[in-house]
Parts: structure tokens; sequence; C-alpha cells
């Protein structure tokens, strides 16, 4: 992933959890706690100690990307310390949420790094397992958004290709008229597990064209009239919980190239003539990005603290209450186009 430019500013910091922090409840392995692939069994159930409290990382910037180290500050292994990245498991939440985890190896102790958020007391069964991942280095954690050949609308109304903006561009959005494009990101990641996208074919959401995003990435939906259980009629939804396998469905194979958007606000923009959210800058999202990329985010934005935009969050089960093509636009030909969109 690469920047528009770049900045020399301290380690890129995530958290972790001690391997002993998540344990078997259930199957081959129950009573034993996370361990290396070569011992670990599909099915198996896991839970995080309800004790258990994250490590801070810290990973030098400047380290090769295919041998990162311990940077100072970090709250496990010393300065300088190799960090390895053994394995990637796949599981799933009682929802029916897939979890990433990483599996590292800092200073000879192995833990664990969650690309999704984990509780304690619910139970994780153990889908896939990937080791030596060739997805991404370890460093390559982060938001992603929206992937090539996306048209944004600009100010003047026109829609370009994502991969055409440059910084300073006026791009239109919901709240605030036309506002300067601050940074992009850039990314080529395999489409496999989290990082596989969403498909939205032509006409699901009022899109005029397929719109590819990631699967966390919001859209945003106004529906004339206020769903019972909603406090408002603006819903934020993430592009996963649209996924029916039918109509809009994961695409898994090959590579994805992402871009993600930054204004001095969190803003709601036009993609495929539809509203979605531009990447939000605070901690949380870029802990989660590349180094060279978190590096040129924190020099512009030095707060980190961006609001997250008014709007109800629809989550899973809100969202199978009333099933997903409840936000859908009636057309008739969408579900015809959905299955022709799965071709390669």
């Amino acid at each position: 992933m690469t920047a528009e430019s770049s900045a020399s500013l301290p380690g890129h910091a995530c958290q972790v959890f001690a391997a002993e922090d998540f344990f078997v409840t259930a199957g081959v392995n129950a009573g034993d706690a996370l361990g290396l692939p070569d011992s670990a069994e599909t099915g198996d159930v896991y839970a995080l100690d309800d004790a258990a409290r994250p490590l801070r990382l810290v990973l030098s910037r400047t380290a090769p990307s295919n041998n990162p180290t311990v940077a100072e500050g970090s709250g496990i292994g010393q300065a300088g310390d190799r960090v390895g990245l053994i394995a990637a498991y796949t599981l799933m939440s009682p929802d029916g949420d897939p979890v990433e985890l990483m599996v590292l190896s800092v200073s000879g102790r192995l833990c664990a790094l969650p690309l999704s958020p984990v509780s304690g007391r619910t139970d994780y069964t153990l889908l896939r397992i990937e080791t030596a991942p060739e997805r991404a280095r370890l460093i390559d954690l982060m938001a992603l958004s929206f992937a090539r050949g996306t048209r944004i609308t600009l100010a003047t109304g026109l829609q370009v290709p994502i991969e055409e903006l440059r910084p300073g561009d006026k791009v239109l959005t919901r709240d605030h008229g036309a506002q300067p494009l601050r940074f992009i990101g850039r990314a080529t990641l395999r489409a496999t597990g989290a990082f596989a996208p969403a498909v939205i074919p032509p006409g699901v959401l009022g899109n005029s064209g397929t719109l590819i995003v990631s699967q966390q990435h919001r859209m945003f939906l106004y529906q004339r009239r206020r769903l019972p259980g909603l406090p408002s009629a603006e819903l934020l939804v993430q592009a996963r919980y649209l996924v029916d396998h039918e109509t809009v469905f994961i695409r898994e194979g090959g590579f994805v190239d992402w871009f993600s958007l930054v204004f001095d606000r969190h803003e709601i923009i036009y993609a495929e003539g539809i509203p979605a959210e531009s990447l939000m800058v605070n901690d949380a999202t870029v802990s989660r990005l590349p180094p060279e990329i978190a590096a040129e985010v924190e020099r512009q934005f030095p707060g980190l603290a961006q609001v997250q935009h008014f709007g109800t969050e629809a989550g899973r089960q809100f969202l199978e209450s009333i099933g997903p093509a409840a936000l859908y636009q009636p057309a008739s030909a969408v579900r015809t186009r959905g299955r022709a969109d799965r071709k390669p």
C-alpha cells in the first residue's frame, strides 16, 4: 500500500492477546490454549477469557515489510525483537459473523491479533487455518473501502473512477457540499476471508453500476418511512450485513485494488451514485493502517478524532429481523443481474 506522500513517525500500534487468553471450550483440543497450526483442529470452539486484557504491540516502521520488529513503547517484547506472522485462523461467531485471528510470534511468545472485535462469553468456531498467510504483510491490517473502478461523484456532478482522484479534488458530500479530498490510501490484497469484497449489483440500492466495497464498509441508507424499532430514518449499514448470497454476495479469489478516501471530517460521499462513508480517522481505524499510510494520516490529522456521521447503526440482528431485501430498491431485474454479476 502506498500513500500520496510519506512521513517518518513512531511505530504502528495494535492490540494483541496472549495465546493463553484464548482456549478451546469444546472439540478435539478441549481445555487447551490457542496453539500452532499443526495442533489446531477445525471445528474446535474457542472462547476469550473474561479476565483477558489486550497488550499493546508497536511495530517498527523502518523494518523491512517482511521482517517487522518490536518498536519502543510496546507492552510486549523488547525493541528490535522480531515479530513473525505464523498463521491466520478464520472463526465464526454464533451470529454467523467471520472473525479473522492472526497468530503471531512476538519475542518467542505466541499471541493473537483479532481483525474483528472479540468478546468474552462468546463461542467462536474455528473454520479455516491458513499457514504463512500470503494475503498481505502483517502491517497491512487496515480499514479498506472501495475497489478500483468505483465511480466517485465530484462537486461538478461528474463521476470519475476512484483511481483517478488526487488530493485536492473537490468531491460532493451529502452534508457539506464540495469538500477537498485530503488523502488517498491504496492497497492490493488477496480477496480471501475478511479481505474478500462485498459485491452490490446495479440497482440493488439504487446504485448506477456494480459497487464493490470491503465487508466492513458502511453504506448510508435513507428510508422514506422510518422502520419500526429504529430511532431515525437514516441508517448506516455495513456491507456484510446486506449479503444474502443471492442479490448481494461475497466474492473470493484473485486480488483487489483497494482505495480509501479521507476528508477533514467523516463524510458521506457518493459512490456509483449512492451515499457511502469516507474513511473515518480515529485511533481505531488508523491502528489498522500500514505504517506509511498511518504516518501520513497522523501527520495530516494530528487530532485523530473525527466524529462518526450521525445515523443509526443497523446491526445483523435488526437486519435479520426485517430481511436485507427490505432495504433493496424495488427492481424486478435485480436478482437476475446479481446472479449474472457473479461471473468473473
